[in-house]
């Protein structure tokens, strides 16, 4: 994927201070941050009480392995952080991202000098009662952001050029923000098998989105390769094994006790598939990602750290 310029710049600086302390080559200092982290949770088993610790100590370590929210966020940046909150669901359904990652999330980008982070998301049930019961209006707030219901207003028509979707109605206060953040749950979904970063991408857009299913991989690359995503998170505290995207029973929650992170979107989408028990290429959006050069699909191939948390 293209690099812009602030991305060089900053990869520049990180590699200008390896260089200080040892005259290695610069590509070798590059290396020396991490591309995609997998955090996985190694303490002891913990009941539902003790999973929004758990969640957040995950979220912070798998942002340091990639090299720190500083990687990403400059001061004075206006973040957007695009959840999946889509449904009226409590977080033990795993139908919506876990509150708690996008709370730590929301830290430490305020930590980083974000000038402000908002959280938002297209809603398919009433706003009001998807971020209120989803629990990540409280931990945004709670973390120093702000939750913002999505204006129909507000959606502004732009040209993707792709495959499939030539223009489409996008919300352009997310398009004005210098960083969006894609954090979505790892769940199964009833007709693309598998919902993940990419089709998270479906919650910044207007218009009749249920029209994107008629070809959904091809959609997905369209709308990913206008993206061009820089950090994208990985929800895998819980997972919704069955009768995604809505769920409602616990019967098809698993508790997985890991959260992802990376630049690698294909990457990342790889390894959520194998979560939910698919190989990477049996789902066609992160498939149709590959073969259009939106990312590594063997996320074993990019710069990876797995780390254990306890």
């Amino acid at each position: 994927m293209a690099q812009t310029r602030r991305d060089f710049l900053k990869k520049a600086a990180i590699v200008g201070g390896a260089l200080a302390v040892h005259p290695m080559d610069a590509w070798a200092a590059e290396t020396l941050s991490a591309d995609m982290s997998i955090a996985r949770w190694s303490g002891a088993d913990l009941s539902d009480e003790g999973v929004p610790a758990m969640a957040a100590a995950l979220t912070k370590q798998a942002i340091e392995a990639i090299g720190g929210m500083g990687r990403f966020v400059s001061k004075g940046d206006k973040v957007w952080i695009k959840p999946n909150m889509g449904w009226n669901r409590a977080p033990e359904l795993a139908a919506t991202t876990n509150p708690d990652v996008v709370g730590a999330l929301t830290r430490l980008c305020l930590e980083a000098g974000a000038k402000e982070v908002k959280v938002g998301d297209n809603t398919c049930h009433k706003s009001t009662q998807c971020y209120r019961s989803s629990g990540i209006e409280k931990a945004v707030e709670a973390a120093g952001g702000k939750t913002v219901y999505l204006d129909e207003n507000r959606f502004r028509e732009v040209n993707l050029n792709g495959k499939r979707l030539d223009k489409w109605a996008l919300y352009s206060e997310i398009l004005s923000s210098d960083l969006v953040i894609n954090v979505p749950i790892v769940k199964h979904h009833g007709l693309s098998r598998a919902t993940l970063c990419m089709k998270n991408y479906m919650g910044i857009v207007g218009g009749q989105r249920n029209a994107w299913h008629q070809d959904i991989p091809t959609c997905l690359c369209d709308i990913t390769a206008y993206m061009k995503p820089r950090l994208c998170v990985l929800d895998a505290v819980r997972i919704l094994t069955a009768h995604g995207p809505q769920g409602g029973n616990l019967e098809d929650v698993k508790r997985v006790n890991t959260v992802a992170a990376g630049i690698d979107i294909i990457a990342l989408d790889a390894f959520g598939a194998e979560l939910l028990g698919h190989k990477p290429d049996q789902i066609e959006a992160v498939k149709a990602g590959f073969e259009a050069g939106l990312g590594q699909i063997d996320y074993h191939k990019v710069a990876l750290k797995e780390l254990s948390v306890s």
